[in-house]
């Protein structure tokens, strides 16, 4: 949702800055990646300092595209790349979080990550399916960055299990979102 109404709005106030990042956009992914997979192992021990780490590597993700395409080095590898090291990332969250709530005794909330999980991927795998049948599939109200977003203010708020509850209906939402789209562009 906010990937298809904002698209790359922050391409133009960050060119400048994108073209004194001397690394490659690959490897701002790779390194947002390790942030996240850090973020995933802080998690179970201190909630909030997991969350930051969060929106350390977010803000990496999010840079790896704008010094992509607004300093012409984007190519399919990277963007390749980039969707395994998100798919990755996602898991790797999710699980923690998993992991910190059946440790504090909440299993209806690490049932919830687990959940949100499945839906993640799924949301990925129906673009992905939409993409190789030639249609576009960038539909749905729960995209990857909303769930950063809800992923981040759970873990510095303490509301995990209310969040998970939203990030599981809207996940799953957006899988019949996206199936829904991909039906109506097919039939016709």
């Amino acid at each position: 949702m906010l990937s298809a109404r904002l698209g790359h709005f922050l391409d133009v106030p960050l060119s400048r800055l994108a073209k004194f990042v001397p690394f490659s956009p690959n490897t701002l992914s790779v390194t947002g990646f390790l942030i996240t997979v850090l973020a995933a192992f802080v998690i179970p021990q201190n909630i909030k300092l997991g969350g930051i780490l969060i929106l350390i590597g977010g803000m990496f993700d999010m840079l790896d595209g704008v010094v992509a395409r607004t300093t012409g080095r984007a190519t399919k590898f990277g963007a390749f790349l980039d969707s395994v090291l998100d798919r990755y990332s996602d898991a790797f969250l999710f699980l923690s979080l998993a992991w910190y709530l059946a440790a504090q005794g909440s299993h209806t909330g690490s049932f919830l990550s687990i959940g949100t999980l499945v839906g993640a991927f799924l949301i990925s795998y129906a673009r992905a399916r939409a993409e190789g049948l030639g249609q576009d599939c960038h539909t749905g109200i729960m995209e990857r960055p909303e769930r950063i977003i809800l992923l981040i203010f759970a873990t510095l708020t303490g509301w995990i299990v209310p969040v998970l509850w939203v990030m599981l209906v809207l996940t799953h939402v957006t899988v019949i979102q996206r199936v829904y789209h991909v039906w109506k562009a097919v039939k016709k």
